[in-house]
């Protein structure tokens, strides 16, 4: 069983010995990028760098965050590191229209197979308008997310606050067609833990499940965020006891009425508890 994913690093292709440390730092998934954190310059070098790093199986699960799917680099993108050992999934940027999903997942299926699994980024008004369509476009998607930053500037949004509507969109869109919580968007003051901590509480509030991180030191404040504390987790073994010992709607001794969704949650939080 693959253990649910709680922290994904960002490192950039252009730095092939930061990809390198990257993978042995403790991320759950590595996520390799072609997009924004490489300079325009440097993007064919990233490109290179990355098919020839990703060649062979890696010791974690590592993802490639392509550049936009309607520019002019992602098709060479694609080409290099598509179905390469090393790589077990595809970060899509900017996605806007579920039609780029069914497109790409076609264009990528081999004869007779399926295409790698796919992740959309969505990152501008539009993006967050089309969630559901876009979630549920197709087997090969397994997962959406935002990308804060082009939306904040998208949207016009000074406050933190004012993206919480679209978080609900997205965590409600991919609960809807099946896919696991979303992983928040990243934190960019890599020496704000603090700050870091105090948002993933938010964010997990919303519903997210776990979080992407553009620094190592990040990793730990984030999982710690989202992996269940004592206390949910006694509140849970408690609940899934009472009902294996009686079944149906009932009331627990301390008045908390619990149903059939009600285990299921504790469930879920006992499975998370054990993911490693």
């Amino acid at each position: 069983m693959i253990p649910t994913p709680l922290t994904w690093l960002y490192v950039p292709g252009d730095r092939p010995h930061i990809v390198s440390k990257a993978l042995t730092c403790g991320a759950d998934v590595v996520i390799v990028d072609l997009e924004d954190a490489v300079a325009p310059d440097r993007k064919e070098y990233a490109r290179t760098a990355t098919a020839e790093r990703l060649s062979d199986p890696q010791p974690v699960p590592v993802h490639v965050r392509v550049n936009a799917l309607d520019g002019p680099l992602a098709g060479a993108d694609l080409d290099a590191v598509a179905g390469l050992p090393g790589v077990r999934g595809l970060r899509l940027p900017k996605v806007v229209s579920p039609a780029q999903i069914t497109r790409l997942a076609e264009r990528l299926a081999p004869a007779g197979g399926g295409a790698p699994p796919l992740y959309a980024l969505l990152e501008s008004a539009l993006g967050v308008e089309h969630a559901y369509p876009i979630a549920a476009a197709h087997p090969a998607l397994r997962g959406i997310a935002l990308g804060e930053a082009d939306l904040r500037a998208d949207l016009g949004i000074r406050d933190d606050a004012g993206l919480d509507w679209s978080r609900s969109r997205v965590v409600v869109a991919a609960r809807a067609a099946g896919l696991n919580p979303p992983p928040q968007s990243v934190h960019p003051d890599t020496r704000d833990l603090n700050g870091l901590a105090a948002s993933c509480a938010h964010g997990r509030t919303l519903g997210f499940l776990g979080r992407a991180a553009i620094h190592p030191r990040q990793l730990p404040i984030i999982e710690r965020a989202y992996l269940p504390t004592e206390q949910e987790l006694e509140e849970a073994e408690t609940v899934v006891k009472a009902a294996a010992a009686e079944p149906g709607a009932q009331a627990l001794p301390d008045g908390r009425f619990i149903d059939a969704a009600v285990v299921a949650a504790a469930q879920r939080t006992l499975s998370l508890a054990r993911r490693r």
